[in-house]
């Protein structure tokens, strides 16, 4: 099993009625700019373990690195029941927890991977005194809707509450550590076993009945009622005064996802809102850039959040 070279340290903090779990490498120093990685759907905040582990010993000394899991990934759990997630509570969770590690209202440099590097995108937007720097890793928002569709998608927002109280979107369990390395190493076959193992037992914990369950909350599976509006997000985009750089993998995961109704390029239109920015390739990878190639994300961050302004 992998053996993480950089041990994190965790706590959990009051924020926003929730206890947030956090891991953090590192020790904060005055004058140096904190690096807060922000990890995607249906993830947790030790994901980052072998990006942290690939970063250069000059870097790394230099910076104090935190990871929080979002509210109803990891350990950051609700102390109520929840039926449903919202986009904008993620925000407020973001802009709490950088209240708490830098309260002078300071910059961060700031890394989101998938759904994290949207929302970081968003935030960036919202609160730009904050970013100093901003690396997406394949946060490329939403597909465009329409205002037509509002009534379809609040009716299928309505059923899928039913069937989430119901316990219809329950998440698979597993007989051991290992099924969920299997599970895995199933859609992401670049990731090595000894890495599949170790991620295991971060992504998943076994229960009273001694099966293993995912650390995600099977609430995150019922669809957003509000409609995602492109020009809301360009807006944001435009707003953002940081340089951004936009990662992606050489494996177009977009394509794969989205079925053609939202494209690589229509993501590269929209990035043109974004006043100062750059787009950087990982080969041979996929959307878990981070995992499949941790080293090569590891150079791109630390050059680009190590740069001068």
């Amino acid at each position: 099993m992998y053996t993480p070279l950089r041990p994190a340290t965790c706590q959990h903090l009051p924020v926003r009625a929730l206890s947030y779990h956090v891991r953090s490498w590192g020790q904060p120093r005055p004058g140096s700019v904190p690096l807060v990685l922000a990890h995607g759907w249906m993830d947790v905040s030790a994901s980052w373990q072998f990006v942290v582990d690939a970063l250069s010993q000059g870097f790394f000394e230099g910076r104090h690195i935190i990871a929080p899991d979002w509210r109803g990934f990891g350990l950051t759990t609700a102390p109520m029941a929840c039926d449903n997630y919202h986009h904008v509570d993620y925000l407020g969770d973001l802009d709490a927890l950088l209240q708490h590690y830098v309260p002078d209202g300071g910059a961060v440099d700031l890394v989101g991977h998938s759904m994290g590097g949207h929302i970081s995108m968003l935030y960036a937007g919202a609160r730009p005194a904050r970013i100093r720097r901003l690396v997406n890793l394949e946060g490329f928002g939403l597909t465009a809707t329409q205002p037509a569709q509002a009534p379809g998608r609040i009716a299928q927002w309505l059923d899928e509450l039913q069937q989430c109280r119901q316990g219809a979107l329950a998440l698979k369990s597993y007989a051991n550590a290992d099924e969920v390395a299997q599970r895995l190493r199933k859609t992401n076959l670049r990731l090595p076993v000894d890495k599949a193992l170790w991620l295991a037992q971060q992504w998943a914990a076994p229960q009273a009945d001694g099966r293993w369950a995912i650390l995600g909350d099977a609430a995150h599976k019922v669809i957003n009622p509000q409609l995602f509006r492109v020009e809301e997000a360009l807006a944001c985009y435009a707003a953002i005064t940081a340089p951004v750089l936009a990662v992606e993998a050489a494996d177009d995961s977009l394509a794969s996802w989205s079925k053609g109704k939202y494209t690589l390029e229509q993501y590269h239109q929209r990035l043109q809102s974004v006043a100062r920015h750059r787009v950087a390739c990982v080969e041979d990878a996929g959307h878990m850039l981070h995992h499949d190639q941790p080293a090569a994300v590891a150079r791109l961050i630390e050059d680009f959040c190590g740069a001068g302004d």
